[in-house]
C-alpha cells in the first residue's frame, strides 16, 4: 500500500482506455463532483480493499457504462502517481453491450473521440494526450 503525503493511505484507481477503431470513449464528469470536476476521463473508479485491479475495473465498467468485460490480466499500458492516488490505465478493446451513461450522477455525457478532436478537450489528467495519441498511432501502424 502506497502512503500519500500527509501520511494516509493513497487511492487505488483502476481506469480503462476504450479503443474502437480509430475513437477513445471518454467520460465527462459532471461539473458538481468533488475531485476533477467538469473535465474528459476514462471510465473507471476505486479498487475496493480486497479487491484485484482487474476484477474493480470489470465491475466500474459494468457500473458506469454498462458493458462487460473480461478482466484484464496483463500489465496496465499506462500509470499515474500523484500525491493522494495511484491510478492503473488498461487498453481495452473487447467488451459485450453497448457503452451508455449508466452512472448519470458521476458523469454528465459519455462520447467517442478521435484523434484530431483530443486536443481540444479538458482532460483529467496532462498525461492523457500523449497517451491517448499513442494507442490511436499504434493501432494505424
Amino acid at each position: 500500500m502506497s502512503i500519500s503525503a500527509e501520511g494516509s493511505p493513497k487511492v487505488r484507481i483502476v481506469t480503462a482506455l476504450l479503443r474502437d477503431d480509430n475513437r477513445v470513449l471518454l467520460c465527462h464528469r459532471s461539473p458538481q463532483r468533488r475531485w476533477y470536476p467538469d473535465v474528459w476521463d476514462m471510465p473507471g473508479g476505486h479498487v475496493d480493499p480486497g479487491e484485484l485491479p482487474g476484477a474493480a475495473l470489470a465491475r466500474e465498467l459494468r457500473e458506469e457504462l454498462g458493458i462487460d468485460i473480461a478482466a484484464p490480466l496483463g500489465p496496465p499500458v499506462h500509470e499515474v502517481h500523484a500525491d493522494t492516488f495511484d491510478m492503473q490505465i488498461w487498453l481495452i478493446e473487447a467488451w459485450t453491450g453497448s457503452p451508455v451513461n449508466a452512472a448519470p450522477d458521476e458523469h454528465d455525457a459519455i462520447a467517442w473521440f478521435t484523434e484530431d478532436a483530443l486536443g481540444e478537450l479538458s482532460l483529467a489528467h496532462d498525461s492523457y494526450l500523449a497517451l491517448f495519441s499513442k494507442v490511436l498511432g499504434e493501432h494505424r501502424a
